[in-house]
């Protein structure tokens, strides 16, 4: 049934968002490369980071609705504007464990981490619609006809490069962020997907 795909997709992005917002608590440390954008504009013109996220998404989406409509669909959208409602949700309660030593900030980004691999794989495992970001990358490796992994290699550098310059917090964990979250996101995302495919 759909109403099932829709809980495990809410519960997906649910989780995401939590990882990125457990991130943001410890930055200093070195977030994702789009995150790092998010807080670059958070931080020069204000508004909040949730707002940035969703502003960031729609400018994507809309680059990819001309480029390759057909990996944009009404799933696309709730993920941008549920991730970025969720993200200043969880900034505001502040949900967060605190620790006041580095090795205790380092065990509450590599949570952050395993959250936002555990969440991508579940939300993209319902089969709703791709996130915006995912969606701009296949659009871009259909234009060019190179790989997804090359794309995103690429892209993520000029979105680090950006935030970076925007004055975005770069630091070890921005360099092995992918690493360690893409693993997850795999193996969450299919152990999930066989039964989504089912529900019909």
């Amino acid at each position: 049934m759909l109403l099932k795909k829709l809980i495990i997709f809410f519960i997906g992005l649910l989780i995401f968002s939590y990882g990125i917002a457990l991130a943001i608590q410890v930055q200093f440390l070195g977030i994702h490369p789009w995150d790092v954008l998010t807080i670059a504009f958070y931080d020069l013109f204000g508004l909040s980071v949730g707002t940035w996220t969703v502003i960031i998404g729609l400018t994507i989406i809309l680059f990819t609705l001309f480029a390759r409509r057909e990996y944009i669909n009404i799933g696309t959208f709730l993920n941008t504007f549920l991730v970025g409602v969720f993200v200043d949700m969880f900034l505001y309660l502040e949900w967060f464990p605190v620790s006041d030593i580095l090795t205790g900030d380092i065990v509450i980004m590599l949570l952050a981490i395993v959250a936002m691999g555990i969440g991508g794989g579940t939300y993209s495992a319902a089969q709703i619609g791709l996130g915006p970001r995912d969606g701009f990358m296949l659009s871009i490796s259909d234009m060019t006809g190179k790989s997804i992994q090359r794309i995103r290699i690429y892209v993520e550098t000029g979105v680090l490069v950006l935030g970076l310059v925007l004055g975005g917090p770069v630091f070890v964990f921005t360099f092995i962020f992918t690493f360690i979250q893409s693993p997850i996101y795999q193996r969450v995302f299919f152990a999930i997907k066989p039964y989504t495919t089912r529900v019909q």
